[in-house]
């Protein structure tokens, strides 16, 4: 995990480009480097030490003329030095290296061979390709100067101010100058006719672990964040069980505004029944309140859902790097593959919940992906997510909605995914734990965390300010108070129109309170109708 910074074209002057880098040092917080190619291309890399500690620098350079920076995981690297690469000479242990090798012998036509998270440049020459992983687990943008030198950043902070017009680099895509960008990553289950397959319970616990251990490649202690909900419990569980074939314990963290919380008491469950070394963390909502402004600046968005969820993350990761750890699995995901958002139950039609499912899954990098990492990563914290594993989506996307829906099992959502690991014999969970009920992260920290922030934000804008919301922001005008505040610390932090527009609000489909908090909704077993009511009162 890394912040990375490429510029094609000539003419930046060095020192500026290291300074650019550096607003992305909390990415990587043990090394900086940078290089310039002899065609005057400059590629800079920010490193979080994970894999080959001492030999591993970025940039790297080929077996010949070209040089790479990469930031990510690539899980099958070992592989692909073992098999197609075995006549390469390697001049690290690096998962990176394996990049720009691949370039070297295949040219463009190479991305679909990795099997990680990753978003990468590689220049040779004036020649360049950059890629981002299938489901955008890594951050990456692009951008155009003045002088037409294009851009590619982990973050919009180095080229926001630099760049006429910047935008998200698309996941599952790669670009070179010669073809544009591709679309490399192209699964059958995009399509929502081809989601015919019964559910394999078998096979979905086989792939989940394989996910799993896939993703604990590390030379650096591995966490979890475990919020005592269904989807990082079962993450834990797994990690926990092959941690111990290994000899080792898994170090697990929760947060919440007490001990009281709904998560934290239901993550104290799941911790010892799986026997790990469990840290709870608490904040206040005084000092949610307090970092806003730089939460924000931190992951580049005014989407209300993923400000108030990754408040409690942000200060979880900062209890996680004091501890020394420096990579954990999340959960994410789950939600989107099956179906596990409370306002799914309402699906029309079974093809309506497909399509939402997909849909969810191909904007995950919008939303959870992107707070999953800023958040993490303003700490220097590499979060890890089985859930999104390519051979995983493969099983669990092609199941029929039928089976999926909450309807279908006595109105549990995620109901397949609990079967699966529904296993008496040798138990993965403890049953109050594995059938509990949709929590979303900022709902399951303590319900009073939106309620009062909801409440501040309030406060903070006034009737008048708030009536010339579509004068002040006509692109994705905020239409409660709340996200009126968001957006006017974005806007102080990234006035460009071009990043206002990376951003995608997330809203519930299918019911009449558009809230995104999941006690918004009539299904949940303490529906909040206070959060309801203050969006009328704003006059939505």
């Amino acid at each position: 995990m890394c912040g990375i910074l490429a510029i094609i074209g000539k003419g930046k002057n060095e020192e500026l480009v290291r300074q650019l880098s550096k607003r992305m040092s909390h990415r990587g917080p043990d090394e900086s480097d940078l290089h310039i190619t002899e065609n005057g291309h400059i590629l800079s890399h920010e490193r979080l030490s994970i894999i080959d500690l001492h030999s591993g620098r970025q940039p790297i350079k080929g077996c010949k003329s070209a040089w790479m920076v990469h930031n990510g995981e690539i899980y099958n690297h070992q592989e692909l030095r073992d098999t197609i690469l075995k006549d390469h000479t390697f001049r690290s242990k690096s998962d990176s290296e394996v990049i720009v090798h691949l370039y070297e012998k295949f040219g463009y036509d190479f991305v679909h061979m990795l099997d990680g998270d990753f978003a990468f440049v590689v220049i040779d020459g004036d020649d360049f390709i950059a890629g981002r992983d299938p489901m955008g687990v890594k951050p990456l943008y692009y951008g155009l100067d003045e002088r037409g030198r294009v851009w590619f950043a982990s973050e919009m902070k180095p080229l926001a101010d630099q760049c006429r017009t910047f935008s998200t680099f698309p996941p599952g895509h790669y670009y070179t100058p010669k073809t544009g960008f591709v679309k490399y990553y192209r699964p059958e289950y995009e399509d929502y006719r081809t989601a015919v397959a019964d559910a394999n319970l078998d096979l979905i616990r086989e792939t989940l672990t394989e996910a799993t251990r896939k993703r604990l490649m590390s030379d650096v202690p591995i966490g979890v964040l475990l919020s005592g909900g269904l989807d990082s419990s079962l993450t834990s569980s797994i990690a926990a069980r092959l941690l111990k074939e290994q000899g080792k314990t898994l170090h697990s963290f929760s947060i919440g505004l007490d001990p009281e919380a709904p998560d934290a008491k239901a993550a104290r469950k799941v911790a010892a029944f799986l026997g790990t070394e469990h840290h709870e963390i608490h904040f206040t909502i005084e000092q949610g309140i307090d970092i806003l402004d730089k939460l924000i600046w931190h992951l580049e968005t005014y989407d209300v859902t993923s400000v108030r969820a990754s408040t409690p993350m942000y200060f979880l990761a900062k209890a996680i790097t004091e501890k020394g750890i420096k990579v954990v699995l999340s959960g994410e995901g789950a939600d989107e593959v099956f179906g596990g958002y409370l306002y799914f139950r309402n699906a029309p039609t079974a093809d309506d919940f497909q399509k939402e499912t997909i849909e969810r899954v191909q904007k995950l990098f919008t939303a959870d992906l992107l707070r999953a990492d800023k958040s993490t990563m303003a700490h220097g914290l590499e979060a890890r997510v089985p859930f999104l594993d390519k051979a995983f989506l493969d099983v669990a996307m092609a199941i029929r909605p039928e089976e999926k829906q909450p309807k279908t099992y006595d109105g549990v959502e995620k109901c397949i995914l609990r079967k699966a690991f529904d296993t008496p014999e040798q138990p993965y969970l403890p049953d109050e734990v594995l059938w509990r009920q949709k929590e979303q992260f900022s709902d399951g920290v303590g319900y009073s965390w939106i309620d009062t922030l909801i409440e501040f934000a309030a406060s903070q804008v006034t009737d008048a300010e708030f009536e010339k919301a579509s004068e002040l922001f006509p692109y994705n005008t905020p239409t409660t108070k709340e996200a009126f505040y968001y957006r006017r610390i974005f806007h102080k932090h990234f006035p460009q129109v071009s990043a206002a527009q990376t951003v995608r609000k997330w809203i519930p489909k299918w019911q009449e309170n558009t809230d995104p908090s999941g006690r918004a909704n009539a299904a949940h077993i303490q529906a909040d109708t206070n959060i309801a009511k203050s969006i009328i009162a704003e006059g939505v």
